[in-house]
């Protein structure tokens, strides 16, 4: 029984403390602001860096990575997303970093990447550190991923997160992403800096209701000082206090184009938004072929142009509609996204079409810059579908078209809201930090307090 119950503490027990040290390793082709992120996460040992899309997000992780190899004499394991660890190692061969992909979980003798979906097959005591890349797949505390993930790198002594979408919609998405690292568990987080009109800790007073939180009084300064003891963000240099000279984006062109359906809601005699997300999903199904006439007619010219759909049916229709345009589809095998994938970026394709699922995440498609897409309520997915070609080295102006139907006002609404919360919440994210990191008392000692009366002794 003794035996019995250890186990199943050490198996929920992380290893504690920041344990980093000084980079072995720091290659001339980085930027000074990368240089900065990279001396600081391999000193902190588990950290996160919150990079815009453009940032050198990848030859940061793998400049980590090496170092930990090094320091550790094993391997490091870098996760990624479908399809992206494709573009990782080819990455790697720019900058002469030793990097081998793994489908059986079978560990290289340097970096090993992989793609999350094949984690199961490896096993934790064959590495010496962890690095995630994109890891907002932790966001959900009840994801799968994240479970698993987690669990995976409890006992990892040297651990990192890399990603431009922390936390899209909450400051409290920020709790999985230190518990992944092992700093404090999310339900932790919650306890210690927010409250909710239930008054404590659950998650809501029904199964399946999600509790809105706030911050406790006089919590805020002291989350953002914790966040900064395992974080940063940035969305340029200049949030460091480095030059943006060479990282200033292009115009970025957003057109909305509403289009009619044909067919109505039983009983409608007129095209009304749509409320709830039942008649959400009807109006998009009914609506189907004029969107997608509507998308394939802003995308007959001759650039190339990444398509972003949500249904099957869009992508299949779309792919009969542009015959010079290929679709990515989640039946195809990993190698099959891939040849596709190259296929775009060399120019035998001249277009794309696939859903957000599958195209948002980690890809970089530079020489592109003309988009379209359909209304979605997931702001993230939109942000990381148009950031892959909307990212730092991109030298047109970028154009996203996006179709919605008459019945789909709603969908729009809610995703401009959306957009204006995120974008407030990641400037206060990096706002706040910098102002938690340099925050100092002022205290000259020359003040005088005045004592109350019922205080002195008589």
């Amino acid at each position: 029984m003794g035996n019995s119950y250890e186990a199943f503490i050490e198996s929920k027990s992380q290893i504690g403390g920041n344990s980093g040290f000084k980079p072995l390793w720091m290659p001339d082709f980085l930027f000074d602001f990368q240089r900065a992120l990279i001396d600081w996460s391999i000193l902190k040992g588990r950290a996160a860096v919150f990079a815009d899309c453009g940032l050198g997000k990848t030859p940061m992780q793998l400049v980590w990575a090496e170092n930990m190899v090094r320091k550790t004499n094993k391997p490091c394991l870098l996760l990624t997303p479908c399809a992206v660890a494709s573009q990782t190692v080819k990455e790697a061969s720019k900058f002469d970093i030793e990097v081998n992909r793994s489908h059986d979980g079978k560990a290289g003798n340097n970096i090993t990447v992989t793609n999350y979906e094949q984690l199961h097959k490896f096993n934790p005591e064959d590495f010496g550190s962890v690095a995630c890349d994109e890891s907002s797949i932790l966001k959900s505390f009840k994801g799968v991923y994240k479970n698993e993930i987690t669990l995976f790198m409890r006992k990892i002594q040297y651990r990192s997160l890399w990603t431009a979408t922390a936390a899209p919609n909450d400051y409290v998405e920020l709790g999985t992403s230190s518990e992944a690292l092992g700093c404090m568990g999310h339900m932790d987080m919650l306890g210690k800096f927010f409250k909710n009109d239930n008054g404590n800790c659950s998650l809501g007073r029904h199964r399946g209701e999600q509790m809105k939180w706030w911050f406790k009084g006089h919590a805020e300064l002291a989350f953002w000082k914790w966040i900064c003891s395992w974080a940063r963000a940035i969305r340029k240099p200049s949030d460091l206090g480095f030059k943006d000279d060479k990282f200033i984006l292009p115009p970025l062109v957003k057109t909305q184009h509403t289009v009619k359906s044909e067919s109505l809601a039983d009983g409608y005699l007129l095209a009304l938004p749509a409320c709830g997300l039942k008649e959400q999903r009807d109006e998009r199904r009914r609506s189907i072929k004029e969107r997608c006439e509507k998308l394939a007619a802003l995308c007959t010219h001759k650039e190339p142009v990444l398509i972003c759909c949500h249904l099957n049916d869009e992508g299949d229709l779309l792919e009969e509609m542009l015959p010079d345009c290929v679709q990515v589809s989640g039946s195809d095998s990993d190698e099959a996204k891939e040849e596709k994938f190259e296929a775009f970026i060399s120019g035998q394709s001249r277009g794309l079409v696939s859903k957000d699922k599958i195209v948002a995440w980690g890809l970089n498609f530079q020489h592109c810059w003309r988009l379209g897409t359909f209304a979605s309520h997931s702001y993230e997915k939109y942000y990381q579908f148009v950031r892959r070609c909307y990212r730092f080295g991109q030298k047109n102006p970028v154009t996203v078209d996006m179709v919605a139907s008459e019945g789909e006002l709603n969908v729009l609404r809610n995703m401009q809201r959306k957009a204006a919360q995120a974008d407030k919440m990641f400037s206060n994210l990096v706002a706040e930090m910098n102002n938690a990191v340099t925050h100092k008392t002022k205290f000259d000692g020359t003040k005088k307090e005045q004592i109350p009366s019922w205080l002195k002794i008589k």
